[in-house]
This record gives structure tokens, C-alpha cells and sequence, in this order.
């Protein structure tokens, strides 16, 4: 296995690994909502998930592993990792902002910080940042 397809299929795995812990936050209140349900499907391609491994998350999301988030920077990495997905439209629309503040607040989160960076995120992605500024404009004062 070529240095290349070993980046490739790590890339693929944690992509993977993301919409399976998306799936999990989506049914921690106890079923998926069809707004859910519809973002999901969009996650899914955005995600390049097969139809056959999003069946298989859909049935057993713990079933895949999460990675874990120990420190306040690998949390927000985490998540920018995340919002970099979505903005690769270039737009986060409603239902992308309220899974993705869902998602904040499955990460360790408060609900008003989830939003105040997500807020933030948006200001932001209309380009191509480094996490070292995204680190610190989250981290600043509005």
C-alpha cells in the first residue's frame, strides 16, 4: 500500500467515523426527525457514504468509533473539521446549522457557546482559513 492510498483510506475512515457520530447525535433524543433524516441524506454525500455503510450506520452508529476529544483544541478542531464539510457548498443552511450546534453540544459544548461558535464559523467560511486563526477568532471576545 502506496504512503497515498494509506492518507486515502484514513480520510475515508475518519469520514465515515464523523457522519456515524452526526447519525449518533441526530438519535440522542430518541429517533431521527425527518429534517434529520434529510440533512443526513445531504451529510452522506458530502461524506462520500455508499448507500450499503449508510444502512449500516443508520442501524448500529455505535457500532463505528469515536474519536476521542480530550482537550478544549482537539474539540474545536474537531468541530472545524466538521464546518469546513459543510461549507464545501460554500453556504450552511438551517437545517446544517441546527445539527451541526447539536453536534457542538454532543462535543462538550454548552448550547450558548455551540452557538456562539457556529455564529462565528459563519462570519468566517467564506474562504480558506488555518486552524491557529480559526482557534483563535472562536477564542476571542465578540
Amino acid at each position: 500500500m502506496s504512503t497515498e492510498d494509506f492518507y486515502e483510506n484514513i480520510k475515508k475512515s475518519t469520514k465515515l467515523n464523523h457522519f456515524a457520530n452526526l447519525v449518533t447525535l441526530a438519535a440522542i433524543d430518541g429517533e431521527i426527525k425527518p429534517i434529520e433524516e434529510k440533512l443526513l441524506k445531504r451529510f452522506s454525500k458530502k461524506f462520500d457514504v455508499s448507500e450499503e455503510n449508510y444502512e449500516k450506520i443508520l442501524d448500529n452508529s455505535a457500532s463505528f468509533p469515536v474519536f476521542a476529544i480530550n482537550s478544549k483544541t482537539q474539540r474545536l478542531e474537531y468541530l472545524f473539521d466538521l464546518i469546513r464539510i459543510i461549507y464545501v457548498d460554500s453556504k450552511m443552511d438551517e437545517a446544517e446549522e441546527f445539527l451541526i450546534i447539536k453536534y457542538a453540544v454532543g462535543l462538550g459544548y454548552s448550547e450558548d457557546l455551540a452557538r456562539s461558535i457556529v455564529n462565528k464559523s459563519k462570519k468566517l467560511f467564506e474562504g480558506n482559513f488555518s486552524f491557529d486563526f480559526y482557534k483563535h477568532f472562536i477564542e476571542s471576545e465578540d
